[in-house]
């Protein structure tokens, strides 16, 4: 695993963003109030989002925008991806080797942010660079990787803990065994490999506790 992550944490921001292309294309078809379920990066600097839709909002949407969109479930509800050029926030974030989890839209143009960052330099260089740009930033949530002692190895910690934080775990996935291998610089067969002793170490443990 690469020493990028040697301490990682997870982030919580509320950003004022004007800038964003998605709340401001749905605005203008009457749609103020999303749920983003997902925002996901890419090499490209297109950014997709994922946003939770009821029957009523998805009626607003002109059939030439939902073309190309794929509609999916997300807990019963649907869900439809969008991509647009990255905003200077999301790319702000994804620039530090983040892994940008979600984000969620609170009121006007006030977005929840959730992320991973490698260290916590990485974290104050975000920070900075969104508030030198003009951009209000109130920290809801900063927790950092602690190790445990006991069942798993510290890598086999930290590449849990990532990967619940991250959604890997999640159904549908929020980060796919390829791009959080990328991530964190190692490759998905050793990646799987980690995950599959890991859980091993983490069975066996709780079967060896059990009641005779």
């Amino acid at each position: 695993m690469a020493d990028v992550w040697r301490k990682p944490y997870h982030v919580i921001l509320e950003v004022e963003n004007r800038q964003c292309r998605v709340l401001k294309k749905f605005a203008s078809l009457g749609l103020k109030q999303l749920k983003v379920n997902d925002i996901r990066g890419s090499s490209n600097r297109v950014v997709k989002h994922l946003i939770e839709l009821d029957r009523d909002q998805i009626k607003k949407i002109p059939r030439e925008l939902r073309h190309g969109a794929p509609r999916v479930k997300t807990e019963g509800k649907a869900s439809i991806w969008f991509e647009s050029e990255g905003c200077e926030v999301c790319n702000t974030i994804l620039s530090r080797d983040a892994f940008l989890i979600s984000g969620k839209s609170m009121e006007e143009y006030t977005i929840m942010y959730s992320f991973i960052v490698p260290t916590f330099e990485a974290y104050t260089d975000i920070i900075k660079a969104l508030e030198n740009s003009g951009n209000r930033v109130t920290v809801v949530k900063m927790g950092g990787f602690e190790p445990k002692t006991g069942v798993l190895t510290r890598k086999q910690e930290r590449i849990f803990w990532l990967a619940l934080k991250g959604g890997f775990f999640d159904y549908p996935r929020k980060v796919g065994m390829r791009e959080f291998s990328t991530k964190l610089g190692v490759s998905p067969a050793t990646l799987s490999e980690i995950i599959r002793r890991g859980t091993r170490r983490l069975l066996e443990n709780y079967f060896e506790k059990e009641p005779t």
